[in-house]
């Protein structure tokens, strides 16, 4: 008995001690999320009175992903900013995480969630970004194919919708597009595949961060670099040395560190009790761009300056 008070009075003032947890939730393993963390740390600094984390799922897997939302839920997060894997299968997963604590969404909206808001980029727009990169390097029209982890998550449905609007009227085709539930290995055999069964296509289009990195490899491998046009979106450090030597056209890129850190904030601010910052119609857009050849120092540049380097 004594042991047990002695234990409840120590644990007492450990637990009044906390400071309130946010987490951010990705959705699976990728060096893009790398920037997030750095906003996560930014907003860290101007956040003193909470603690914040950012967590990866050990699967990009809905029900590993709600398990681990679940598990930070019992552990008293007071709020979650979530990248969902398949936003349309887990709605009511997410709708439980709602009524359980401040749910927000990045990167792949779920919209039809209960989630208060969403801070990430229009993918529809970025989609049509990529479009013009395409026609630039493209004027007398190809055939494309596309690749990108999650086929299910909006933001992967809405680049695909905004790449093939873009394209209307002109002799460009989004012929297909793979998946590769976020595994690398099938992200290049996926374009090693399609070197060998569809040799009418010229143009490749990588729809999250690390496809077009497989796809340069793949294309170097094969010896067919500077023959196929290659569409890319984020900034991985491969890309960006393609977009520079003149092997992939230009990148679409989006701004992960600025989703992290003004949605952290906002996150705060919404817990503590205002929710004065919450947009209207529930959507916070941070713009996306694209960075072709001239534009790649600066922007890495840009990317150092941001991570504090």
């Amino acid at each position: 008995m004594a042991a047990m008070l002695f234990g409840m009075a120590m644990a007492a003032p450990a637990s009044a001690d906390d400071k309130p947890t946010l987490a951010f939730v990705v959705n699976g393993a990728s060096d893009f999320w790398k920037a997030a963390e750095a906003g996560v740390k930014k907003a860290q600094g101007e956040l003193p009175d909470f603690n914040l984390e950012l967590k990866y799922p050990s699967q990009a897997s809905v029900a590993i992903q709600q398990r681990l939302m679940d598990d930070l839920v019992t552990a008293g997060v007071k709020g979650i900013m979530v990248s969902a894997v398949d936003p349309k299968t887990q709605t009511d997963g997410l709708n439980k995480i709602a009524s359980e604590t401040a749910l927000f969404t990045t990167d792949s909206d779920a919209p039809k969630s209960k989630r208060v808001a969403y801070v990430g980029s229009s993918n529809v727009d970025a989609g049509k970004q990529a479009a013009e990169i395409a026609k630039k390097a493209m004027p007398d029209g190809g055939k494309c194919m596309g690749y990108v982890g999650l086929l299910g998550a909006d933001n992967a449905k809405e680049r695909i919708q905004g790449f093939k609007d873009g394209l209307e009227g002109t002799k460009i085709s989004l012929v297909d597009v793979r998946g590769d539930d976020i595994d690398q290995t099938r992200a290049k055999a996926n374009v090693q595949d399609t070197l060998v069964a569809n040799p009418e296509i010229n143009c490749m289009v990588g729809f999250y961060s690390y496809n077009t990195p497989r796809i340069y490899e793949a294309l170097r491998d094969a010896g067919k670099l500077g023959q196929i046009t290659v569409v890319g979106f984020d900034d991985d450090p491969i890309t960006l040395g393609g977009v520079k030597e003149g092997t992939i056209a230009a990148t679409v890129v989006q701004q992960p560190f600025e989703w992290a850190y003004q949605g952290m904030k906002l996150m705060a601010a919404y817990v503590k009790g205002d929710k004065s910052a919450v947009p209207a119609d529930g959507l916070l857009i941070i713009p996306t761009k694209i960075i072709g050849k001239d534009d790649v120092d600066a922007y890495a540049a840009h990317l150092k300056a941001m991570a504090g380097n």
